[in-house]
């Protein structure tokens, strides 16, 4: 998960409030360790979700007609990790052989885009993610209890695309596995900590290096994609939805909260468009003015459920969007 750093001064002060409610949740459904899931080509098991449309998640949520949404990139670098280790973790699926390689995408992706980056650099931001978005957090805690909660009892595979240092772990429960993709290879150590912390099995949640546009997974693997802040960043967004959209099951989930732009001609959207270049530069690629429940609705989901809210005390970043699509 990308931070999106507010163009005022220290890179993690965002000033936002803490109102929002934290809450927990159990699942109460058994779901085998990722080390007993690992696929082959002759034995594979599809697991069901059930496909019901969410309800309105807030009170103060507004229907997304022509959001514009910053969609959080990722730096998608795919480095250190074996071809074994990326194809062995997806949960028992039906996979179409027609199908090409993630691995191959995903090492391609890598190759063509998204060069590695100074190792310094990545334990420097993966430091400054995890000390500097708490009361980022906190402000958005209450969306993020409401569409996580779709999950308890329903899903078993999660992949987080931009698992980042974690945050979104204690949402999840013990009973989901959970596969967490990132191109920044430090945020492994806060990831793990996070779902330790939360709970989390060790065998039910696995760290891949990897990027949204050529997600190592296979086809049809995934009860659900979950992705925060995260859209804002990548190189190419409809790739990246087209992804997501390849590795659920069907009727699969793809769960997301993403801050979008402005509406044009407002003073907060003449802010982005004059500090987007900036934010570029010190927020890991985080684009301000990105159409992103847009671009959701039209990527081919079968039913999304776009809405618009407003973060408090986010300065140019306060326009959010949050929802539900199915596959």
């Amino acid at each position: 998960m990308t931070m999106a750093v507010e163009i005022s001064g220290m890179l993690h002060s965002y000033g936002f409030s803490s109102s929002s409610r934290l809450l927990q949740h159990n699942s109460h459904f058994a779901v085998p360790p990722l080390s007993s899931v690992f696929f082959t080509v002759k034995k594979r098991n599809k697991l069901k979700v059930v496909s019901s449309h969410s309800d309105k998640l807030l009170n103060e949520i507004k229907p997304c007609t022509s959001c514009g949404c910053a969609l959080c990139n990722r730096r998608q670098l795919l480095g250190g990790i074996s071809a074994k280790s990326l194809l062995s973790f997806a949960h028992p699926a039906k996979a179409d052989s027609s199908s090409s390689d993630p691995l191959s995408d995903a090492e391609k992706v890598m190759n063509e885009l998204h060069p590695s980056r100074p190792e310094w650099y990545e334990k420097l931001y993966a430091s400054l993610l995890d000390k500097g978005m708490k009361s980022y957090e906190a402000e958005v805690a209450g969306y993020k209890v409401q569409l996580l909660s779709q999950l308890k009892g329903e899903a078993k595979m999660v992949l987080e695309l931009g698992v980042g240092t974690g945050p979104n772990m204690k949402y999840y429960g013990a009973n989901i596995s959970v596969v967490g993709i990132d191109p920044n290879k430090q945020m492994e150590k806060y990831a793990k900590a996070a779902a330790t912390a939360a709970g989390i099995p060790e065998s039910h949640f696995k760290f891949i290096p990897g990027v949204g546009e050529a997600l190592p997974v296979l086809d049809s693997s995934m009860d659900a994609v979950v992705c925060t802040l995260v859209l804002c960043s990548v190189k190419d967004v409809a790739r990246t939805l087209k992804e997501v959209q390849r590795v659920l099951t069907p009727g699969g989930r793809f769960i997301f909260i993403e801050h979008v732009a402005a509406p044009s001609g407002t003073l907060k959207r003449f802010g982005q468009n004059f500090l987007d270049p900036l934010q570029q530069f010190v927020s890991d690629g985080c684009h301000l003015t990105r159409e992103t429940g847009k671009i959701i609705k039209e990527s081919g989901f079968s039913n999304a459920d776009v809405n618009m809210t407003s973060i408090k005390g986010a300065f140019v970043m306060s326009p959010h969007v949050f929802g539900t699509a199915y596959k």
